[in-house]
């Protein structure tokens, strides 16, 4: 049984398609990041990182329980641990993993700071809100050009690459990127969004809620780390 510290963020989206893709048996232990749960003393036990996703596999290296931490790291240990979505050969192997580290210090860091700018930070950032979204388009450029060489980001066949990818451009139309101009996108997200164990994983996500609407401002400054959490 694996444990799955979680919320509904795109990291933690991949977390859940890539479980339900390899059929482990999980167990979800929500953290509400916007009550500071993630702050807890027993959950940075797990992580001091005081992020989420983390899984705590009770079967893991040696049959110990193993927890990871950081979506890049824990899907590589899913795919390792399953001998599922990460070629073997070394050409291949490095492929997937070239697009998956896209994903993890490109696309993840870039749509996250523009959401960021665009829905969380006061008036007066309009040139951090043009840097975000011009690289996060550049992004979206590069993506539409990889899929019309490949099926896949990381190649011929389906793998961690695009699991790590395809959360993050679930909100394109609010990105502000439109399907229709970007053929080879389309094809691929809906390729995915219609696979059975997305579908699984995205119908639990959407049954998860949090306080976000309702959070409290020093959550919210503790969570941004701003005001008398800002350490500069």
């Amino acid at each position: 049984m694996i444990d799955l510290y979680a919320l509904t963020s795109p990291n933690v989206q991949k977390i859940f398609v890539m479980l339900e893709e390899v059929s482990l048996p999980y167990n979800v232990i929500p953290v509400d990041v916007w009550k500071s749960d993630q702050f807890k003393p027993e959950f940075l036990k797990l992580n001091p990182n005081g992020k989420i996703p983390v899984i705590v596999d009770h079967e893991g290296p040696g049959g110990r329980p193993f927890a990871v931490i950081e979506s890049g790291a824990i899907l590589l240990y899913l795919a390792e641990k399953t001998g599922r979505f990460l070629p073997t050969e070394s050409a291949k192997r490095y492929e997937v993993m070239q697009w998956l580290m896209v994903q993890l210090t490109g696309v993840g860091p870039m749509f996250g700071q523009f959401t960021h700018f665009k829905n969380f930070a006061p008036a007066g950032n309009d040139y951090s809100v043009s840097r975000y979204r011009t690289e996060m388009k550049r992004l979206y450029e590069l993506l539409e050009k990889r899929l019309g060489e490949k099926p896949y980001l990381g190649g011929d066949e389906y793998s961690v690459a695009d699991i790590a990818t395809f959360p993050w451009t679930r909100n394109h139309d609010l990105q502000g990127v439109k399907w229709e101009d970007n053929p080879n996108l389309r094809r691929w997200f809906n390729a995915i969004a219609e696979r059975p164990a997305v579908k699984a994983a995205l119908a639990k996500i959407g049954a998860i809620t949090s306080s976000r609407d309702v959070a409290k401002p020093d959550d919210l400054d503790r969570f941004f780390g701003r005001g008398r959490y800002a350490r500069a």
